[in-house]
């Protein structure tokens, strides 16, 4: 049987993956990170309200969105874990960095805010089912891809 602290290193370990996936560009492995369909939340980004989303369409929306950068980096800390048998929440504060050498006014764009994961538990694999990021502020070239040259 696992050990609470085992459980909550892998839960942990799911919520980086993604992450690390998403930076590798790893479309594959960022897809496997999630369930079929995930509660998404980026309503304090867009104003638009949570939904339930297939995760084909997320992944789709971040290749999309991301492709043209030069580099993204993720920074998450301050993880907060609560199970409850094959569920689990996880709080955690994320910083997500955008860089493209070719903008005009700034390279770089910053974004700072906390995410909130819902994770299931099948086969000993964790699974993010819902996604919610909470943005704190935006930094940096907020029109990063606005003026770039090509």
């Amino acid at each position: 049987m696992d050990t609470p602290e085992a459980v909550r290193t892998a839960i942990v370990e799911a919520v980086v993956e993604l992450f690390v996936a998403v930076d590798e560009r790893d479309w594959v492995r960022a897809r496997a990170g999630f369930t079929d369909a995930v509660r998404f939340d980026m309503s304090s980004m867009t104003g638009e309200p949570e939904t339930e989303v297939p995760a084909d369409e997320i992944v789709a929306g971040w290749t999309d969105g991301l492709s043209h950068l030069d580099a993204v980096h993720h920074q998450v800390s301050n993880f907060r874990v609560r199970v409850d048998g094959d569920r689990a929440t996880v709080r955690c504060y994320g910083i997500a960095y955008h860089y493209l050498a070719a903008a005009k006014g700034g390279q770089t764009r910053t974004f700072v805010g906390s995410y909130v994961f819902g994770l299931t538990r099948a086969d000993d694999t964790w699974r993010t089912d819902a996604l919610r990021f909470d943005l704190k502020f935006v930094d940096g070239n907020v029109d990063l891809e606005s003026g770039a040259s090509t």
